[in-house]
Parts: C-alpha cells; sequence; structure tokens
C-alpha cells in the first residue's frame, strides 16, 4: 500500500505541525506503506519524507522540473520522478496512491485534497482522503465543510468520505478500512 501526502513545503508557525509530518512519516514506515509526496526537501514535505527514510520506508517523490532547477527536490529518496508541469504532478501522484492524507498546508494543500476527494465523490477512484488535524489546524475547515452540509451544497456521504483525525494510529486505522459510499453523485431536486 501507498499514501499520498499534501502539505506544506513550509514548517508553519507552531511545533505540533512539523511533529505531526514526523510522525506520521515513521508510522507510514513502521505499518511497510509506502510514502508519495511532492518531492521537495523543504518544510513538512521534507520533515515527513526524512521520517519515512529514517525509519526504513519507501518514498516516492514527484516534483515538476521548475523547482528542481530551484534545488527543492529531496536528493535522498527511494524515488524521485521529475515532471513537467504541477498538473502531470498531481496526475501521477493519484496514479501512485491508494489513499490521500492532508497534513497542515497552504493553498496548494487545499487545493490536492479537494481534487482527489472530488474525484471520489464523482467516482473516478474509490480511495480514502482524509486530513490530519494536527493542533487543530483544520477545526475551522471542518467547521466550514460542515457549513455547506447544512446549507445544502453537500451531502453527507460525501462528508462522511473526508476522514479526520488528529491521531496518526486513527488515522492511519480508518484510512486501511475506508469504503466508499455506495450513492449516486447526481440527484433530482426533488429528492433533496
Amino acid at each position: 500500500m501507498r499514501l499520498c501526502v499534501f502539505c506544506g513545503s513550509s514548517p508553519g508557525n507552531k511545533p505540533e505541525y512539523l511533529a505531526a509530518a514526523q510522525q506520521l512519516g515513521t508510522a507510514l514506515a513502521k505499518a511497510g506503506i509506502g510514502l508519495v509526496y511532492g518531492g521537495a526537501q523543504v518544510g513538512l514535505m521534507g520533515a515527513v519524507a526524512d521520517a519515512a527514510l529514517a525509519a526504513g520506508g519507501d518514498v516516492i517523490g514527484v516534483i515538476p522540473r521548475h523547482l528542481v532547477e530551484r534545488e527543492l527536490a529531496h536528493t535522498g529518496l527511494t524515488t524521485l520522478h521529475e515532471v513537467g508541469s504541477m498538473h502531470e504532478r498531481k496526475a501521477m501522484m493519484a496514479d501512485l496512491s491508494d489513499g490521500f492524507i492532508a497534513l497542515p498546508g497552504g493553498v496548494g494543500t487545499f487545493e490536492e485534497l479537494f481534487e482527489v476527494w472530488t474525484w471520489g465523490q464523482l467516482g473516478h477512484h474509490q480511495k480514502p482522503c482524509a486530513l490530519f488535524n494536527a493542533a487543530g489546524y483544520y477545526d475551522q475547515l471542518i467547521a466550514f465543510l460542515d457549513h455547506a452540509l447544512t446549507e445544502g451544497f453537500m451531502r453527507q456521504p460525501y462528508r462522511d468520505m473526508l476522514i479526520v483525525d488528529n491521531q496518526v494510529d486513527s488515522l492511519l486505522d480508518r484510512v486501511r478500512r475506508y469504503s466508499p459510499p455506495a450513492v449516486s453523485k447526481w440527484v433530482k431536486a426533488q429528492e433533496r
């Protein structure tokens, strides 16, 4: 099994974020789960990769050439794929992975998670999508998602698709046990 981890190229302002990335990388390796990530050596990205490598894990990075040229690529990975664009990066990361976890991060992390979650809702894959809510980082996003549900812009089965946990062991257990919803994406107005 391989899990794709989306996360910041910055360490963030709280030490708990860095600790969560290190915990996740170590836990993946110890569980025999390969790590797929964005291939950088900086921020939480570098921390999760370094921790997985230090624990003997298999780490695959996928990075666009323009970031390699800025010397951001991690040179000690099991495998590093250089691609031409961010679109190619996301597609390859998704193809190589059996599920997705978002650590704290910025707009790029949000975009990556929301894209694969949308793909799951549309039936393009049946892979788990999860938030590692380290130090409550995603609390306000979770509240907003619940607001979208209350306001009728999201259905409960699709809200339930997103696994949320703040403990690495229970998060990985829930990812392993994930079962996609068996409902149709498109509903008629009168069925709401």
